[in-house]
């Protein structure tokens, strides 16, 4: 070796222990090089495409270099793998308010639509339980019973039935043709803030601040099973016809997908790092959503496999809700509102909401939400007891309003 011309003593003793460390391995030996040309040239023979005849020709005749056909379609073939890892977002008119609806004397905590799309109920920390006209707006009955904040609402689409819970630990039955109560499920024992009806069975699922969801039987009122495995508060219930029957949310970080014939849990989803406060089923396809803390999650049915995250709107999300035309709607405590694009996570609209006046400015976190039957008005429940009615915009066009959407080249899964 040539000497090294060095004047510094730290950087001669470096280098006398660089080569007494490393002058065996400078080269490969000679049978791992040989191996390793083998398989470069392998490589490069995989990768050169056969000559044909009627290949592109250079202005003398001569074929174009291999190299660069290699590296053209390295390039076409990067750039299709992330049109596949990022589709296009689908453009979706923006919303806007147009009706705030003003009557309840508390936080409005629950909100449900009728099946014919007739008139909506809604339940608040007045104790009351308001049935509006959709249409107009205009309210049409007041119906009183619970001692407490109403915090869940569901009108039964088999029977002319109305179904409220609340945190009087009462869950009770409506008759909507006399507005009376005609049954109590007794059972819980605390706070009731969430119930679902089962589409096609006679059940009735509640769940609450005891950690336990319970499924009713509607006309005997017996409790059919006890689901318990959530160490917390249950914050939100939903039922549909397929496996898994229920699923459930909780303050203890997890949701848990239930097989109702077994009264078991039949998978624990731990992805959140915060608790879970509402749920939201896609209407159409076999998908749901899991909002918490600055993040909502989407799972595939019936495993509960983890789809994508809808990131961006960082503060507690209370409540989510989806319609058929792939819009998700997500507010926040802060008064924020969010609307997205449910099949790539795209936010395509966010702003703030405006407290009704003789609320006071930090009441205009939104508690709950719900799309009526044709998915074109949006309800939304707030801290500040007004309720709002959301429409999209019907004179918005992709020229007035384009897509503001970039593709990235990665997102995070987790």
């Amino acid at each position: 070796m040539a000497p090294i011309a060095l004047s510094e003593p730290d950087d001669i003793s470096r280098s006398v222990r660089l080569r007494n460390e490393y002058q065996d391995v400078i080269e490969l030996p000679p049978a791992l090089g040989k191996r390793m040309q083998q398989s470069q040239s392998t490589a490069l023979a995989k990768r050169k495409k056969p000559k044909t005849d009627q290949g592109p020709k250079a202005p003398n005749g001569a074929t174009p270099s291999t190299s660069s056909t290699s590296q053209s379609t390295a390039l076409t073939l990067r750039k299709h793998e992330m049109s596949i890892r990022q589709p296009k977002p689908e453009w979706h008119a923006p919303w806007k308010l147009f009706r705030v609806l003003s009557g309840h004397l508390g936080w409005v905590r629950a909100l449900a639509v009728e099946p014919n799309n007739q008139w909506f109920a809604s339940g608040a920390g007045d104790r009351t339980i308001k049935i509006w006209d959709l249409a107009s707006g205009a309210l049409k009955v007041t119906m009183t019973g619970h001692i407490s904040t109403v915090r869940g609402l569901a009108v039964s689409p088999r029977h002319p039935y109305l179904f409220s819970c609340g945190e009087d630990k009462m869950v009770k039955c409506w008759d909507l043709e006399t507005n009376k109560v005609i049954r109590h499920y007794h059972g819980h024992l605390s706070g009731v803030y969430t119930l679902s009806l089962h589409p096609t069975l006679d059940v009735l699922v509640t769940g609450g601040r005891d950690g336990v969801a319970r499924v009713w039987d509607m006309r005997t009122r017996s409790n059919i099973h006890v689901l318990s495995g959530h160490k917390q508060t249950v914050t939100d219930v939903k039922c549909q016809e397929a496996d898994p029957q229920v699923i459930s949310a909780s303050l203890d970080h997890t949701v848990r997908l239930w097989d109702l014939a077994a009264g078991k849990s039949m998978v624990t989803l731990t992805h959140h790092k915060r608790g879970v406060r509402s749920l939201a089923v896609h209407p159409t396809e076999f998908t749901f959503a899991s909002a918490s803390t600055g993040v909502i999650k989407q799972w595939k049915c019936p495993e509960g496999a983890f789809m994508q995250n809808f990131e961006g709107q960082n503060t507690v999300i209370n409540t989510i809700a989806v319609n058929e035309d792939n819009v998700m709607f997500s507010g926040g405590d802060n008064g924020t509102v969010a609307f997205w694009d449910w099949k790539t996570g795209h936010r395509f609209q966010m702003q703030d909401t405006i407290a009704q006046p003789g609320s006071l400015e930090a009441e205009n976190g939104s508690l709950v939400s719900t799309f009526d039957k044709t998915g074109l008005r949006l309800l939304v429940g707030g801290a500040d007891k007004a309720i709002q009615v959301w429409k999209p915009d019907d004179e918005a066009t992709p020229d007035t309003h384009p897509l503001d959407w970039k593709p990235t080249i990665g997102r995070q899964k987790y």
